[in-house]
């Protein structure tokens, strides 16, 4: 018996374990349901979780009025849970199961894979406001139509190419966005929804609207911009509601002159069309914007006989930078897009209407394929679709920084063809000394970007043979005999010359020499040639062939499997002239010609080939004169240094760059940040809190950082530092630079270190601080008791060293961004970085309601272009540090995310702020300084939460 008994206590102890694990699952579950709402969308397993949750039917669960899901779940598993919901939630209102919440490597929104909808959604009778964007979907999921309580859609981000006369049969939907999709008609139904007040069909490939569109009289906000419309329908002047019309990126050539009567249109916008005369209203009205339009240009004389149709200019599109797509028709068109690129499409260049996509992505080696002795001139351009062969050749011309050498040097457009990377016939154009032009001729769509390489000289090898020449060195030539290959290829040339001081100081030879390193390479057939190729290289340079020691003289040739450098000397036989040596082979590769009295030249070669790929640099690290939180690093070349310093240093303060390092075009390196300095916020380029880069010449390897440290700067400042590392991040790096500093050269990973001072903390030490802020464990408030005595580093970041200390004695002076007042709640910083992380790419909307100009908005994208994260908590912090002090901010945001149809964060805003009050009126009459029972929002209650302060 006791040895059954204890066979059976280890499965009895098995089965507590497991109870007590499922215990601990439901538990947490039950967590996630907060009030009336349930937030799924970023968890892991979401479907699984609400298919525990429905199983179990917890009375919280039928409070649930707000879902959100995420797109990105398998499509069968998704199926499966939303069959469960009209069951189980039967209160809900808000349904979100948006994609776009994940990036790939090189930062693209990645779309959810729903493509339909279970019928059985229909039957949530109470459901009023739906997201489906950045989504598969293809077509209108069956089931909307029927959901007649529903007043907001969002079908933006996915594919349809048409929606159904069916969505007229909606009478309380009063918002519709269908951006960014491939429709190229609307249904006539659209007409009959009198309820709707803002429609968006932005980004589509609409060439006509129907008639019926006249009849939406609650319509307020249209947008129509970045189609193919030609013309409007007369019916728009019915449209008595109006207040916004976006018409810009379009090809009309009129507008209805009724427009500008209607009574409260604030906003008419026709930039970037082709309207060349307009009714005079239009152009006295302030409210209307004609930019990029050809006002006043004649059209072209007719080349046709007279008689004949006039053939319309091909139309001109000028995209803004929130715009990626444009229509191209048979007609043809000129585009200029907003990072600066040109294209022409000639007419005929497509028989059917193609949306073009493209994408300008930041150089990294995966998309950056670069020879030994090529320099990167431009970031990565991407069209799309990928592969679509044009009738006729398009034109592109592409912006790059100017080279720094240009003596036989070339610039050429680099795109990828199959699986292969090549150069197009380049033209440059010179718009300004420092604006410059590539211009090509495409046949299809692919990446491109521009790279300088040394002047390549090419030719066509027939059987009966030829002779090849460089055009930068005339004394460099190939002869093929007559026999060389059966067949014609295709044989290239390029020339390097290596500064004779440089092959001196590494010889520590005076009289050392070396003629310019020849390069030859085939495209196609077999890799040697059937008879022997005679090449021509000029002696080097102080050599003659009348009074050079042979001995001397090395032939260099390098292997091309093992990249190593051979002395081949003694294998082949050297026909010297005057001023020349001949020597033949039957391979191709690279050949240098050195005269020095070293015997063993085979490593110097390599390092000597190493030194002429490599750029010399300093890297700096400096602070914001106003925010030492705000960290720059840059890795400059050394004749740039002081120029930049210059240009910064009225901003910026921090230690002497660096000394000099050597890098290569194309390589990889990291900072990392020691001594209890870490990065304070995640980043798309941050591994691990390292910060990665890859160093190309010509670009600027500029980043800008914010940083932390979880040691207290309340007594004393903090002294940290920042080491460079070559390569990728690795798996341990170490902390410290000592070891690594011991060595240097292209050896080692460290390449250098510079101080970084956290200076103390000012206005904070003795400040206690108890409840009053609002906000909840899911929005990242941990408690007024845990903030106390935290470093606010963002809120310090975004203040800077105004108001603190101001007088005001050793208390605890909030933050601008602690947004609100005892009567409204309040917003924490880790509640605003939370609403941060919850925008996506629509945060342009949310920032124009906010009050932000346009102009802003594009310097954001500009300055945070490769950072999505960073654009959004840029723009959300940098108003809020301007609502510091104001009434009625939180009011705002609240407004500004229901305007941008973000209502799932409203309403959380919302809870937020609820929780936030009780905690301040707990915090009254825990102090004692209020009477039970007193309202926080009575007039009689303190306005400020200072009062709460012990």
């Amino acid at each position: 018996m006791a040895a059954e008994a204890e066979g059976l206590e280890p499965q009895a102890a098995a089965t507590e374990d497991a109870a007590g694990d499922a215990t601990e699952a439901a538990d947490a579950e039950l967590r996630l349901l907060v009030g009336n709402r349930l937030s799924l969308d970023l968890y892991p397993g979401g479907c699984h979780r609400l298919l525990h949750l429905c199983a179990q039917q917890p009375p919280q669960l039928r409070e649930v009025e707000f879902l959100q899901l995420s797109g990105h779940e398998d499509p069968q598993l998704l199926e499966a849970t939303l069959t469960q919901v009209p069951r189980s939630l039967q209160r809900l209102r808000s349904l979100v199961l948006r994609g776009g919440q994940y990036w790939d490597v090189l930062g693209a929104c990645l779309r959810g894979s729903l493509t339909t909808l279970p019928a059985g959604l229909s039957g949530l009778a109470r459901l009023a406001h739906l997201d489906l964007s950045f989504n598969s979907l293809e077509t209108l999921p069956a089931c909307i139509p029927r959901m007649r309580g529903l007043s907001t859609l969002l079908l933006s981000y996915n594919h349809l190419s048409e929606l159904p006369e069916a969505l007229g049969a909606l009478p309380s939907l009063t918002f519709l966005s269908v951006t960014h999709n491939r429709l190229q008609t609307l249904p006539i139904a659209l007409g009959a929804l009198s309820t709707l007040q803002r429609l968006d069909l932005s980004g589509n490939l609409l060439d006509t609207l129907p008639p019926e569109i006249g009849g939406l009289s609650s319509l307020t906000e249209l947008n129509l911009a970045s189609n193919r419309l030609q013309s409007l329908p007369t019916s728009l002047v019915g449209l008595q509601s109006l207040r916004l019309l976006v018409l810009h990126s379009n090809l009309l050539t009129s507008v209805p002159t009724g427009l500008v009567h209607l009574p409260l249109l604030t906003r008419l916008d026709l930039r970037d069309n082709q309207l060349r005369d307009v009714p005079p209203e239009l152009l006295d009205a302030p409210f209307v914007r004609l930019q990029g339009n050809p006002l006043g240009e004649a059209l072209p004389a007719p080349r046709s006989p007279p008689g004949a149709p006039v053939i319309l200019e091909m139309p001109r599109l000028f995209l803004n930078s929130d715009v990626d797509s444009f229509p191209v028709t048979p007609q043809g068109c000129s585009v200029t897009l907003a990072c600066g690129v040109r294209l022409q499409f000639p007419a005929g260049a497509t028989v059917s209407p193609v949306n073009i996509q493209y994408r300008l992505w930041l150089p990294e080696p995966r998309l950056v394929p670069l020879g030994p002795h090529d320099s990167l001139l431009s970031g990565v351009l991407e069209l799309q679709p990928h592969g679509v062969v044009f009738r006729q050749k398009v034109s592109l011309w592409l912006l790059f920084v100017p080279p720094r050498i240009r003596r036989c040097r070339e610039v050429v457009v680099r795109t990828l063809s199959g699986d292969s990377w090549g150069d197009l016939d380049t033209h440059v154009e010179e718009e300004a000394p420092k604006r410059l032009w590539a211009h090509c001729q495409v046949p299809h769509f692919s990446w491109f970007l521009v790279v300088s390489r040394p002047v390549s000289n090419t030719c066509l090898v027939p059987p009966e043979g030829t002779l090849l020449c460089c055009s930068g060195y005339p004394g460099v030539k190939v002869t093929f005999p007559p026999g060389a290959t059966e067949e014609p290829r295709s044989v290239c040339m390029q020339v390097v010359r290596m500064a004779s001081r440089e092959l001196r100081a590494l010889l520590g030879e005076p009289e050392a020499a070396a003629s310019p390193l020849l390069c030859l390479s085939q495209s196609g057939g077999p890799p040697g040639f059937l008879q022997p190729v005679t090449v021509q290289l000029p002696l080097p340079p102080g050599v003659t062939g009348l009074s050079l020691d042979r001995s001397c003289l090395h032939l260099l040739y390098r292997t091309p499997l093992e990249a190593a450098w051979d002395d081949i000397t003694a294998q082949v036989a050297l026909e010297l002239t005057h001023l020349y040596a001949r020597f033949q082979v039957t391979h191709f590769s690279w050949y240098w010609l050195w005269y020095t009295t070293k015997t063993c030249v085979q490593d110097l070669a390599r390092k000597a080939w190493e030194r002429l790929r490599l750029h010399r640099v300093n890297l700096i690290a400096l602070q914001r004169r106003r925010d030492p939180e705000q960290v720059l690093l840059q890795c400059l070349p050394r004749d740039k240094v002081d120029a930049t310093l210059r240009r910064l240093l009225d901003r910026y303060r921090g230690p002497e760059p660096s000394d000099t390092v050597e890098m290569f075009e194309g390589e990889k390196f990291f900072a990392a940040f020691e001594k209890g300095i870490d990065v304070d916020a995640e980043r798309p380029d941050c591994v691990e809190g390292r910060v990665c880069f890859v160093f190309y010449s010509h670009l600027k390897n500029v980043k800008e950082v914010y940083v932390t440290t979880t040691l207290d700067r309340q007594v004393q400042a903090v002294r940290g530092q920042v080491s460079f590392y070559r390569g990728a991040v690795p798996e341990e790096v170490p902390e410290e630079a000592k070891a690594a500093r011991q060595r240097k050269g292209m050896d080692t990973v460290w390449m250098a270190t510079l101080p970084i001072k956290l200076p103390v903390w000012p206005g904070v030490v003795g400040a206690v601080y108890e409840g009053g802020r609002g906000g909840t464990e899911a929005w990242g408030w941990s408690g007024a008791e845990g903030r106390a005595h935290c470093t606010p580093s963002f809120s310090q970041r975004l203040r800077g060293s105004e108001g603190l200390g101001q007088g005001r004695g050793p208390s605890l002076s909030l933050a601008p961004l602690n947004l609100g007042d005892a009567e409204t709640g309040f917003l924490t910083q880790s509640n605003l970085l939370t609403v941060a992380g919850r925008l996506g790419p629509d945060w342009p909307a949310v920032a124009l309601h906010l009050g932000l100009p346009y102009r802003e908005l594009q310097r954001i994208r500009h300055e945070f272009r490769d950072d999505l994260d960073g654009q959004i908590r840029h723009m959300l912090f940098s108003w809020a540090e301007r609502q510091a002090g104001q009434p009625g901010a939180v009011g705002l945001l609240l407004r500004a995310l229901e305007q941008s149809d973000r209502l799932d964060i409203a309403e959380e805003v919302r809870a937020i702020l609820e929780l936030g009050r009780q905690k301040y009126k707990d915090s009254i009459q825990r102090t004692s300084l209020a009477p039970r029972g007193l309202d926080p929002a009575d007039p009689a209650a303190p306005q400020s939460v200072e009062s709460a302060q012990v």
